[in-house]
């Protein structure tokens, strides 16, 4: 039996690469004759690069960037082994992993970090830059990451923007003039599996600013801004960008690569599978186990398993998923794509007992499954 292993990782417990090497393991206890392609995925947040550098034999550059909130952070960003494309993650510049607890403020926080890595990227000699969005720290717009590559925001006096969300509603002009020129050379690709426009209450401000620590009284401020923002832009660009489907993905940072670099918005999923030729994969493989942190309503709306598994259906390959925890209310919708979709959890205990026990129990369900399909 020849099967494939693609998980997601499974947040706050286990990375994409600890979740297959762990299903990896169940799987030979119980059938250690079993070809295994053992396949750690993202899906355009946390683990892009990891995932890719994983799959192309890639490498890992490290710069010393500007955090969120305006202090030095080390991050890094990955090439490609196989092409000359770069790839880089908001959240390793830009990250609310990188704010301290109880200091998140997205009206002063910015997205200035994740632009010096593009600058990086850009040293490098790339042609293409592909920037996974997801866990950023900031609802600014994208504006700090396009100041770092030399665009201004000025406000009514000519001076320059601060940083953070509290700036944009002060934003009167954009100096393009200073733009590093070697964007013109470069395909910019987002990664991403968030739909959401720019402002209003599907926007970056009222969907994802609670989670950033914005009080109400703060979201309707950066809603404000946000408007501000889009209304500068298509009087400086003419490019209307507030209502694009992904332009409120990490606070805004895709409204800004849409407006000034010209990005592609791609499914990150399916991006990823693609460079990863996916299909081809799946033609030599009898079942697929994928999985992460929770199955639920939003793993249909372009999560890696769901990827994952309409590919697999495709072939009519049996797919499993697993993860720490699966939706009841969900799971008819579930089953219309996987095979199964099971929960790891073994015993009942607090969420910290869970992730203490995932290596442990995602081995375990992985040898129960076995055990039942396991040729005789």
């Amino acid at each position: 039996m020849k099967i494939l292993i693609a998980p997601d990782s499974f947040k706050g417990s286990l990375t994409a690469r600890e979740a297959a090497d762990n299903i990896e393991k169940g799987i030979l206890k119980v059938y250690p004759g079993a070809e295994i392609y053992n396949l750690p995925l993202a899906d355009g947040g946390e683990g892009t690069v990891d995932a890719l550098i994983y799959a192309t034999g890639g490498r890992k550059i490290y710069k010393e960037v500007t955090g969120p909130l305006g202090d030095p952070v080390k991050a890094c960003f990955g090439i490609l082994g196989n092409e000359n494309i770069a790839v880089i993650e908001t959240a390793a510049a830009s990250g609310l992993v990188l704010v301290p607890a109880g200091k998140a403020d997205p009206l002063k926080a910015t997205s200035f970090g994740t632009g010096e890595l593009i600058k990086a990227a850009l040293d490098e000699g790339v042609d293409k830059i592909i920037i996974g969005l997801g866990g950023s720290a900031t609802v600014d717009g994208g504006v700090g990451l396009v100041q770092a590559l030399g665009i201004g925001f000025k406000d009514s006096s000519g001076k320059e923007a601060g940083f953070g969300g509290a700036a944009l509603a002060g934003i009167k002009r954009i100096d393009s003039s200073n733009l590093d020129i070697r964007v013109r050379d470069v395909e910019f690709i987002i990664a991403s599996d968030v739909s959401n426009p720019l402002y209003g209450p599907d926007g970056a401000a009222y969907v994802f600013g609670p989670q950033k620590g914005a009080t109400p009284e703060m979201v309707k401020l950066l809603d404000a801004g946000l408007q501000n923002l889009a209304r500068v832009i298509k009087k400086e660009t003419g490019k209307e960008v507030a209502r694009l489907s992904g332009a409120g993905a990490a606070g805004g940072i895709g409204a800004a690569l849409l407006a000034f670099l010209d990005a592609r918005m791609k499914s990150g999923i399916d991006l990823i599978l693609e460079i990863y030729d996916f299909d081809n994969i799946l033609r030599e493989v009898d079942l697929v186990i994928t999985g992460e942190g929770r199955l639920d309503r939003q793993t249909l709306m372009g999560k890696a398993p769901f990827g994952v598994a309409k590919r697999a259906n495709k072939f009519n390959i049996p797919v499993i998923a697993l993860a720490g925890s699966v939706e009841s209310e969900a799971i008819d919708k579930l089953n219309q794509y996987f095979t199964a979709a099971l929960s790891i959890v073994q015993e009942p205990g607090s969420i910290e007992e869970v992730m203490a026990n995932s290596k442990t129990w995602l081995q375990l369900s992985t040898q129960q499954i076995m055990q039942l399909i396991k040729p005789s």
